[in-house]
């Protein structure tokens, strides 16, 4: 049946990547053979001044991705992360207040008190707001 003393082997490290291509993963194999294909075709295509900009900068984009982390992050989730967030729809909400609706019109604003006024003592009015804004708090 069962036996108390049996063991089993729990897996380890099932968070890493295996090492495919000599030091590098899959993912980072592909990553630099792509840079590096990449900036083969814009070197034939392209005239030498003009393709050694664009071919630096897909060098320098392939071996962030290959090699750059963030906060033990790979650097394609940052930017496909920055990619969702460009390409999503964006809603801008802006709520004109009472006061400029009325300067515009020419009428008097009306003024609207988050405190209510209790007395013509500045210090009560002050301390009764005081005690308000500390019981909201708790």
């Amino acid at each position: 049946m069962y036996n108390e003393c049996m063991q089993f082997q729990v897996p380890q490290f099932i968070d890493i990547e295996d090492k495919i291509f000599g030091p590098f993963t899959f993912k980072q194999f592909i990553y630099l053979v792509g840079g590096a294909g990449l900036c083969f075709i814009l070197y034939k295509l392209l005239p030498f001044l003009i393709a050694v900009p664009i071919m630096l900068a897909v060098a320098a984009f392939s071996l962030a991705l290959t090699f750059y982390k963030i906060n033990n992050k790979p650097f394609i989730f940052i930017v496909q992360a920055w990619l969702g967030y460009a390409l999503q729809n964006k809603l801008y909400i802006w709520k004109r207040g009472k006061k400029k609706k009325a300067e515009a019109k020419g009428e008097e604003p009306e003024t609207e008190s988050l405190v209510p006024r209790l007395s013509d003592s500045k210090l009560k009015d002050l301390a009764w707001s005081l005690d308000v804004l500390d019981v909201n708090k708790k």
